[in-house]
């Protein structure tokens, strides 16, 4: 775990790349403001040292008369014969919808991917990993065949995928009173080992996780074209909130200890599942255990006030509807 005078320059490099993705009106795509960012995150890449998972960084691609790019580099592993390892993607993406800075959707989460990158490099993981920032997963590309992920999926990729970890939205704190510091992550579900990954998760200091399954929300992010390959995954996001989508979404209203708190713990993510063997069934296994275990460590505040004792699926249910209700999923 990081040392608190870490985690507070943790949270000035993170604050510094959130600064600088915002710093023009928008990313849509063909906008300045998405060559802009490109061209940093190909200049963050190289100075944090990653490796272009290509010739170059930017892998461009065209469709509907619009040119995109995903932004793809290799932390390489340690150990003889370790690279050759099929890899673990890290990703987010780094487009916004109009008028909409994208502090917490999405430029949180590409700081926290470049500062976990930053230390693979300096301490390499058990197998390589693949950091992208994807292009075109807002609208109208979101779920068409030029959304990002799924075109760096069916036409980019090199090798098999080990397993998917996805960051979007995972900035703010939850606006509920009491259940601040969650972040929600779906996709345990996709391998048992993905099971241990969690239920051997040290406690974070500022951050609780809850678990359920990603039926319940839908493919909201870049994780779906994983999911129907069948490729083991792990989504996070701390859900919709007052500033979704909005021009409001500035880097003042995000949370930084949570952000810094956040990197810590998709680094322990990232380090386990990379040396984990995943070899299924998919999604043939029940995680209710797990899931009441982890939403009654985080969520007692919600659960007390609504009555719900938390014994079943049933109750899980409930709480998901509940936390649905109030638009934070």
């Amino acid at each position: 775990m990081t040392a608190p005078d870490g985690h507070q320059a943790t949270a000035e490099r993170l604050r510094s790349d959130v600064e600088a993705l915002c710093s023009g009106r928008d990313r849509r795509v063909g906008r300045p403001g998405h060559d802009a960012a490109r061209a940093y995150l190909t200049q963050r890449y190289a100075a944090i040292g990653l490796q272009p998972y290509g010739e170059a960084y930017e892998l461009p691609y065209a469709g509907a008369a619009v040119r995109f790019a995903n932004l793809v580099a290799v932390a390489p592993a340690s150990g003889v014969g370790a690279n050759d390892a099929a890899p673990l993607l890290l990703a987010a993406h780094y487009d916004t919808v109009a008028d909409s800075p994208g502090a917490d959707d999405n430029a949180a989460a590409i700081a926290i991917t470049l500062e976990v990158a930053r230390r693979l490099i300096d301490q390499p993981a058990a197998r390589p990993i693949v950091i992208a920032q994807f292009d075109a997963e807002e609208p109208p590309y979101f779920r068409t065949s030029v959304m990002g992920s799924t075109f760096f999926h069916a036409h980019q990729a090199r090798t098999p995928i080990h397993a998917a970890i996805v960051l979007d939205l995972v900035g703010h704190a939850v606006p509920v009173p009491g259940i601040e510091d969650v972040v929600f992550m779906t996709g345990m579900e996709s391998d048992p080992a993905l099971e241990r990954t969690v239920t051997d998760l040290d406690p974070s200091d500022g951050l609780r996780v809850v678990t359920a399954l990603n039926r319940y929300i839908g493919d909201l992010s870049d994780h779906h074209t994983f999911r129907l390959a069948q490729v083991p995954y792990l989504f996070l996001s701390c859900g919709r909130w007052q500033h979704y989508h909005a021009p409001t979404d500035t880097p003042d209203q995000l949370d930084w200890p949570k952000c810094s708190a956040m990197t810590d713990l998709v680094e322990a993510l990232t380090r386990d599942v990379a040396s984990r063997t995943l070899d299924g069934p998919w999604e043939a296994y029940d995680t209710t255990t797990t899931d009441i275990t982890t939403m009654r460590a985080a969520l007692a505040p919600l659960l007390d006030a609504f009555g719900i004792g938390l014994e079943s699926r049933r109750d899980i249910d409930r709480v998901v509807a509940l936390l649905l209700q109030r638009a934070m999923l």
